[in-house]
């Protein structure tokens, strides 16, 4: 059967006769082009907007540019709606004295989806949109949130220690190489220099935080090379210089505290994995909602993100949170006592040495 207006409404109207947790009154406007999208006033967030194709495919919008989801699947867009109100309803209802705002929201939607459907409540918990991904839970995650990446967050956030810290796997990849590459000093590179070295490297006259915008630092952990800097000469290398080097996959995430923009980019096999986003932007990650488009490329790790949420409600930080899923899901990391005590591999730019 083709969805129509008529259809999604008559839908909708029988899950609510059927649930003591949504109204007719939550069912999104809808439209034929996502031009006709209005921001609502006082939601700074954007609502939920359902653009109806002739072909009877459902494209959801929160705005008129971001593209959420798109299905021909009736149950599948009632769910997507319903995840929607009941993301409204739970912000408006959680209210936990002791805990950081919003720590409990994410179990509260899911205990309201499951009020509604308990199969609508696996699929949230799963994070994923197919039926295989809603079946049986992950085990819980039982680290430590802030060991392996997730500790690098706070400071990240104002470009401390680096405003870019990028990733880099492949077969056999080397760090020092892509360092080079990128235009580290092959003297310093040679001798071993260390992060605690660099403070003398000038004869003392200058500490490491007076020169940290010449320098990079790179290693090795979790089976990705790591390169931490802040600009890098000629603006780096490209993908093709790196896939010589053997490197079939990057991430890279940046930091410019003073506009509040953090993006994310993930290169695999010289294409960027975005489902046609364009950049990805951090801050588009809200709890309880996934951050990125439904069943898409990325739909791995909205997974990811989900699983954070539930199983470290006590994280307060967002950022935290994604960091986490993206260590749990790639197996980024960056070794913190390295870092914090100046053992990790580190040397200027070339031009700058």
């Amino acid at each position: 059967m083709q969805i129509t207006a008529h259809t999604l409404k008559q839908a909708w109207h029988q899950v609510v006769v059927g649930s003591d947790v949504l109204d007719d009154a939550m069912f999104p406007l809808t439209g034929s082009s996502p031009d006709e999208y209005e921001q609502p006033v006082g939601d700074p967030d954007g609502s939920l907007f359902l653009v109806l194709d002739d072909d009877g495919t459902v494209r959801g919008h929160i705005g008129p540019y971001r593209e959420v989801f798109a299905t021909r699947d009736l149950d599948l867009v009632l769910y997507f709606v319903a995840e929607d109100a009941v993301q409204r309803l739970a912000e408006h209802t959680t209210t936990s004295p002791g805990h950081g705002e919003g720590t409990e929201l994410v179990a509260r939607q899911a205990e309201l989806l499951d009020r509604i459907d308990s199969t609508w409540g696996s699929r949230f918990r799963s994070g994923g949109v197919d039926a295989e991904q809603s079946g049986a839970p992950l085990p819980p995650c039982g680290r430590d949130p802030l060991e392996g990446l997730a500790w690098i967050a706070h400071g990240w956030r104002e470009q401390d220690p680096y405003t870019h810290l990028a990733f880099f796997r492949g077969d056999n990849i080397s760090a020092e190489q892509i360092a080079l590459l990128y235009g580290a000093d092959p003297a310093q590179i040679a001798a071993g220099t260390r992060l605690a070295d660099l403070g003398g490297a000038d004869g003392g006259t200058r500490d490491f935080w007076d020169i940290g915008w010449e320098t990079c630092c790179f290693g090795h952990a979790g089976g990705w090379a790591y390169l931490m800097y802040h600009e890098a000469p000629g603006y780096g290398p490209g993908s093709e210089a790196l896939a010589r080097l053997g490197v079939t996959e990057t991430v890279e995430l940046s930091a410019t505290s003073a506009k509040a923009i953090y993006t994310f980019d993930y290169m695999r096999d010289g294409r960027r994995v975005d489902d046609d986003w364009g950049i990805l932007e951090l801050i588009w990650y809200e709890r309880g909602r996934a951050p990125y488009f439904r069943g898409g490329q990325l739909d791995f790790l909205n997974r990811a993100v989900r699983r954070a949420e539930l199983d470290h409600p006590e994280l307060t930080s967002e950022f935290e949170l994604y960091f986490h899923a993206l260590e749990d899901a790639l197996g980024i990391q960056l070794p913190r006592q390295e870092i914090e005590e100046g053992g990790v591999r580190a040397a200027q730019w070339a031009q700058l040495s």
